[in-house]
C-alpha cells in the first residue's frame, strides 16, 4: 500500500548532510519520516519542487526584534514576518529590550508575547550582568533559552559587562556556551573622540580593529583558563581570524552578509547612518579576509537590528547603530553562492547544521528521518532586486536597497507547515519555542 503523508514536496534538488540530489521529502505529524524515491506516495498537501531547490531550514541565530519597550522599531509578530519571506524558519532573539531579559520573568514574558504572533520557531537570550550571576546556571536551562549573551563594548543599560573579572565570573557560572558581543569598552571609551560630527566613515575608526582584536584575545584567553565553551558574534575583523582559528577547542564564531558584502568608506558614503551598525563595517581588506578565513566560522546570523529611517537619519555619532537583515540573509548570500564565492553545502551548513552543532538544537538543524520538517525551499535561478519596499520589518528599509539577487527563497516550511509562498505568509501565528539538548525541558 502507498505511503501517506501530511505534506509530501516532490521533485526538488535536496541539499543535506548526505549530499545534493533529486529527491522527494515526506513529512508525517511535523517531522521528515521519508527522503528517497516517493512517487507512489500520495499527502494531503503536495508541494511540487521540480526545478527549485529543497534546503533544511535556516536558522538565523542573531536577531533583535525589539520587543518589549522599543517596538516602534520592531516586534515579534514583523520581525518574525521579515524572517519567514527570508526563508528563516528559527530565529534567536536578543536581550536588550526594555527591560532587558535578565531573569526568569522577563524571559517568560518573551515567550508569552510570541505565543500566537511570531510565524517561526524561536528562543531567547538571557543577557548575562554583573548582578544576575549567581542566577545563570538556572536561566540558561529555562525552557526556550538559548543561551546566556554577554555584551563586553557597549550596549544598553546594564547589559554591559567591560570587565575581565565579570567575563570571568558569567563563565564560571554558566555550563552551556556563552555568546559575547567581543569590542573592548575601554578602548572604546578612549576613541570616541575620534567621531567626526556628522561623518560616518569615522565610525570604524572610533570602532577600530583594535577594539575588536583585544576583547577576542581578553576572552579567549579567560575561556581557555576556565575550559569554557564561547561564541563570538558578527567578527568584523580579518585580524581576529588566526585568533580565532588557533582556539576551535573552546572558541565557535559568526560571520554576517553584511560584513562579508559591505566595505567602508564606500557604504558610509553612500548610504550614511543606514550603514552604521556595530562592530563596523570595515574597509575591503578586512571583508576580503572575512572571506578567505571563512573556514573558521561555524554559523552565518543577521544581526538583525532595525532603528526607524529618522533615528538613522540623526547626524554621526547621535545616529543609532544597527540594520535590518533577516528577511535578506538568504538572497544575499546565494548570490554569494551564484558568484562562486561559496558552495552551496557551505551555505547550508553555516545556516543550519552549524547553529545545531554550537548551540545543541534538539531536533532541528538536518533535514534528515526524525527532525523538524524546516525547509526552505529556493529558487536559485531567480534574479530579482532587493528594495525597500518589500520589507516586512517596521523600519521598512534595507541596506541592500536596490541589490541584485540571484537567488530566493520562495517557500518557507516550519514543522511540516507552509507558512509562506511566494512572497506571502499563508498560515500566521504557529511558531513555537525551540528545544534544547541542554535545557530543563529537553
Amino acid at each position: 500500500m502507498a505511503e501517506t503523508f501530511d505534506l509530501l514536496v516532490r521533485g526538488g534538488e535536496v541539499v543535506n548532510h548526505a549530499g545534493r540530489g533529486r529527491a522527494d521529502v515526506g513529512v508525517r505529524d511535523g517531522r521528515v519520516v521519508r527522503i528517497g524515491d516517493l512517487g507512489t506516495a500520495s499527502a494531503g498537501e503536495v508541494v511540487e519542487a521540480a526545478g527549485l531547490t529543497v534546503l533544511p531550514g535556516l536558522v538565523d541565530t542573531q536577531v533583535h526584534f525589539r520587543e518589549p519597550g522599543l517596538d516602534w522599531k520592531e516586534d515579534l509578530e514583523t520581525g518574525s514576518r521579515a524572517a519567514v519571506l527570508g526563508g528563516v524558519t528559527t530565529v534567536f532573539e536578543m536581550p536588550n529590550t526594555d527591560p532587558n531579559t535578565t531573569d526568569a520573568t522577563t524571559l517568560a514574558d518573551k515567550l508569552e508575547r510570541a505565543r500566537g504572533r511570531m510565524h517561526c520557531d524561536h528562543a531567547f537570550y538571557v543577557g548575562g550582568t554583573h548582578d544576575n550571576v549567581g542566577e545563570l546556571a538556572e536561566l540558561e536551562r529555562l525552557p526556550g533559552c538559548c543561551g546566556v549573551k554577554v555584551f563586553m563594548g557597549a550596549s544598553t543599560g546594564s547589559l554591559l559587562v567591560p570587565d575581565d573579572d565579570g567575563v570571568e565570573a558569567v563563565l564560571r557560572a554558566v555550563n552551556r556556551r556563552a555568546t559575547f558581543h567581543s569590542e573592548d569598552e575601554y578602548r572604546l571609551a578612549e576613541r570616541r573622540g575620534l567621531a567626526r560630527a556628522g561623518d560616518w566613515t569615522s565610525h570604524p575608526e572610533v570602532r577600530d580593529s583594535e577594539s575588536a582584536v583585544r576583547s577576542t584575545r581578553r576572552l579567549l584567553k579567560l575561556a581557555r583558563g576556565l575550559g569554557k565553551r564561547i561564541h563570538v558574534l558578527h567578527v568584523s575583523s580579518a585580524d581576529e581570524i588566526e585568533l580565532l582559528r588557533q582556539a576551535k577547542n573552546v572558541a565557535t564564531a559568526e560571520v554576517t552578509p553584511q560584513h562579508l558584502t559591505l566595505a567602508g568608506p564606500e557604504a558610509y558614503k553612500r548610504l550614511r547612518g543606514f550603514a552604521q551598525m556595530n562592530p563596523p563595517i570595515r574597509d575591503g581588506a578586512h571583508r576580503d579576509g572575512l572571506w578567505r578565513g571563512l573556514e573558521v566560522f561555524d554559523v552565518l546570523g543577521s544581526d538583525h537590528a532595525p532603528h526607524t529611517r529618522e533615528e538613522k537619519a540623526r547626524p554621526y555619532p547621535q545616529s543609532p547603530s544597527g540594520m535590518p537583515g533577516v528577511q535578506t540573509l538568504a538572497a544575499v548570500m546565494l548570490t554569494h553562492v551564484a558568484a562562486g564565492r561559496l558552495s552551496l553545502e557551505r551555505f547550508v551548513d553555516l545556516t543550519s547544521a552549524g547553529a545545531q552543532r554550537v548551540f545543541g538544537i534538539a531536533g532541528k538543524g538536518r533535514m534528515a528521518e526524525g527532525y523538524d520538517a524546516d525547509l526552505t525551499i529556493v529558487d536559485l535561478k531567480a534574479r530579482r532586486t532587493i528594495r525597500h519596499q518589500d520589507m516586512a520589518s517596521r523600519a521598512g528599509w534595507t541596506p541592500f536597497d536596490g541589490f541584485e539577487a540571484v537567488g530566493w527563497p520562495v517557500m518557507t516550511v516550519v514543522r511540516g507547515r507552509v507558512v509562506m509562498r511566494e512572497d506571502e505568509v499563508v498560515a500566521e501565528g504557529t511558531g513555537a519555542p525551540v528545544r534544547f539538548t541542554e535545557s530543563l525541558d529537553s
